[in-house]
């Protein structure tokens, strides 16, 4: 497989190139038409602490509360056995909330509704103004990192490829219509670190390349710095995806959203570092004399 990678490198960049930016439009179609589907952490809702019995468990206790109150019903363990958080949408008006008492008694012996409160809409509104305002801070601080350690062309692509990144995740989101929640912002900060690292590698040896090698041409150059650090790649990006799948498979659906956006950034920040990352400071005309000293002419 490596041998097959080696001889092909340039054309999978150009490939995976077009077919990136082919779904970074599509993403932001799915965004432009369906928006993102704000879970409770964003839009407010209910919250109700109940007791029920020890031996329940969480997927009885969805299989009873999700058909009758709503598919955006987050049930979570509390601190206690048979103490359990449930998360719900806000009954419209003229719509009759839902009885959790009778709803559990189905399944429980006893039913103690410990706590219930509600959070309002205008919670929902800070958390998506600080969310964004997180968002924006971290973008412009990975700017201007980049522009401090690398020349701007080669910076360029680093930063295209993590838009890329979070625009897919986004995307992913909006055509499904999956419940866009905290966990699931927290995922996409995420995402930019490990994007940004995967970038920030390739494009430090490409840098290296351009000064030993300026005889080479710049797509022979990034060929060559691909497939020098591509066995890391492999290995950093196989183990994490490895550790995200357990957590996607065994975290049930309270880190499925997680999970899911962690798996999607994983891979295309992966692959928008080989392709994206590389291919437009090609296009910006990248050469080795931007990163060779500037010549300073000391004739009278």
């Amino acid at each position: 497989m490596v041998e097959f990678f080696k001889q092909r490198i340039r054309r999978i960049r150009y490939i995976t190139s077009f077919v990136s930016l082919a779904l970074m439009v599509v993403s932001l179609i799915a965004l432009s038409i369906n928006g993102l589907n704000l879970g409770l952490d964003f839009t407010g809702g209910m919250v109700t602490e109940v007791r029920v019995d020890d031996q329940l468990t969480h997927t009885q206790m969805v299989e009873v509360l999700q058909p009758e109150i709503g598919p955006f019903t987050n049930v979570t363990h509390s601190d206690q056995d048979g103490r359990w958080v449930v998360r719900y949408p806000v009954p419209q008006p003229g719509e009759q909330g839902a009885d959790l008492t009778q709803l559990l008694t189905s399944i429980s012996h006893q039913v103690e509704v410990i706590s219930n409160s509600m959070v309002g809409s205008q919670v929902g509104e800070d958390l998506i103004d600080q969310g964004g305002l997180a968002l924006l801070i971290s973008m412009l601080s990975i700017l201007a990192y980049l522009c401090f350690r690398f020349e701007w062309r080669l910076a360029s692509g680093s930063l295209l490829a993590l838009l890329h990144d979070v625009v897919l995740v986004l995307g992913f989101f909006a055509a499904t219509q999956m419940e866009f929640n905290l966990t699931v912002f927290a995922a996409i900060l995420a995402i930019l670190g490990y994007s940004l690292n995967d970038s920030i590698i390739i494009a430090d040896r490409i840098r290296e390349l351009l000064v030993a090698k300026q005889a080479l041409p710049t797509e022979e150059i990034n060929d060559q710095a691909i497939l020098a650090t591509f066995s890391r790649t492999m290995v950093t990006s196989g183990t994490t995806l490895m550790t995200v799948s357990a957590l996607w498979i065994l975290g049930g659906s309270a880190l499925q959203g997680f999970a899911i956006a962690m798996f999607i950034g994983i891979l295309s920040g992966t692959w928008s570092s080989i392709s994206i990352g590389t291919v437009l400071p090609e296009w910006l005309k990248l050469e080795p004399k931007h990163y060779l000293p500037i010549e300073v002419d000391n004739a009278p």
